[in-house]
């Protein structure tokens, strides 16, 4: 269990480092202190997972960081049972002058692990970051993809009672991506108790039973995920301008990172029965979206749309992982799904089409194209709102 009251986090600041010189000389001067995080409170029972989503600087890391007691409080108390496992700065405790195996070693001591446990945990850490033929170079010849896969799988190689994540995910490419999500899971379902802070909303919503959203350091809301997050995605959508639409089939947001490392992506959306005028008008009143994606391996993948009004207000997503279908092989590891809305139910107003492509279990989301079609529908009455539910009158 993992019980946080009141917890805060404060620093002093100076106008200038002569007056912190002056101060510390002569205990002398005004001291301001400037608020990182305060009021913090909450419960995490035993197997339960909570998300931590906020803007940059909202206080996430420093709460995570005081939970996992590399850095101390200016006020309240954290109390925790069993043993705590945090991937927080991923290498930061490695030697650069030392071979990956004794890294293993050196890294594990200063996580409390004996050595005699590192020895019997060693082959499976290397089998998991998949660095069999570079674990005995020097860590400053790897890669930042090999250092992050090899500190993952030694801070997640022992099981831990609690896990602190921030940012974990973001990092390396889809495949292990993919691996750090299993993981994960599997902790969750073993009963840990997971902290997990991200910015994949995603991620956020699959792993965590609640959500606590940070905002300059104080809680803007804490309680169901979907909750919370819905109130957070209000408050994102407020701070961006108004999107461009992104007409030229090419995607607005690649989440695989470096397209050498990419092993799957979504290869066009098209819409059916648009006009050329601007935004397009849709001319039937079935909605036909066409998402092609390919995947360089034998694993099927899954495709998810979302419609959205153009200004942001969310109205459906639907997926073939949740629908229980698959999309249909082209050959040569390309994919297609036609989804259809028969009857568009939708109000007169101007839509946005974005299209999601995820792994075999709809774990990893492999891309988005967010808003990359946009089409105006006129539905042939008179009545406003959004859509037009089924109803009847008595």
């Amino acid at each position: 269990m993992l019980e946080v009251r009141d917890l805060g986090k404060s620093y002093p600041i100076q106008d200038s480092s002569r007056a912190r010189l002056r101060q510390l000389l002569t205990g002398k001067g005004m001291t301001v202190r400037q608020s990182a995080l305060e009021g913090v409170t909450f419960t995490l029972e035993r197997g339960h997972c909570l998300g931590v989503v906020g803007d940059n600087g909202a206080g996430k890391s420093t709460l995570l960081k005081l939970i996992a007691e590399t850095l101390r409080p200016s006020s309240g108390e954290v109390r925790r049972s069993g043993r705590l496992t945090a991937i927080l700065e991923l290498g930061a405790g490695f030697h650069p002058e030392f071979t990956g195996r004794d890294n293993i070693y050196f890294a594990g001591a200063l996580m409390g692990i004996p050595e005699e446990e590192m020895r019997r945990l060693e082959a499976e850490i290397i089998a998991f970051a998949e660095l069999e033929a570079a674990i005995d170079r020097p860590v400053k010849t790897y890669s930042s993809g090999m250092l992050v896969r090899l500190a993952f799988a030694l801070v997640t190689s022992v099981s831990p009672d609690i896990l602190i994540i921030d940012e974990a995910l973001a990092v390396g490419d889809q495949h292990f991506q993919k691996k750090c999500v299993e993981r994960i899971e599997a902790f969750r379902n073993a009963g840990c108790t997971i902290l997990f802070c991200s910015h994949s909303l995603y991620h956020v919503r699959r792993l965590c039973d609640q959500a606590l959203w940070l905002s300059h350091g104080r809680v803007r809301a804490l309680g169901e995920t979907e909750t919370v997050l819905a109130g957070y995605e209000t408050h994102v959508r407020a701070q961006d301008k108004p999107a461009e639409a992104v007409e030229s089939g090419m995607p607005a947001k690649s989440i695989s990172g470096k397209e050498s490392e990419r092993r799957a992506g979504i290869e066009s959306v098209e819409v059916a029965n648009l006009d050329d005028v601007s935004p397009p008008l849709l001319k039937s009143q079935d909605l036909e979206i066409t998402v092609t994606a390919y995947v360089h391996s034998d694993e099927i993948p899954h495709i998810a749309v979302m419609l959205k009004r153009a200004d942001g207000v969310g109205i459906t997503a639907v997926g073939t992982h949740a629908d229980a279908t698959t999309p249909v092989a082209l050959g040569d590891g390309r994919w297609r799904s036609v989804l259809t809305f028969p009857d568009l139910p939708l109000y007169s107003g101007e839509y946005t089409v974005s299209a999601y492509l995820f792994d075999a279990e709809g774990v990893l989301v492999y891309e988005e194209w967010p808003e990359c079609k946009r089409f105006l529908q006129v539905y042939p009455t008179l009545e406003v709102g959004l859509v037009r539910l089924p109803h009847r009158w008595s």
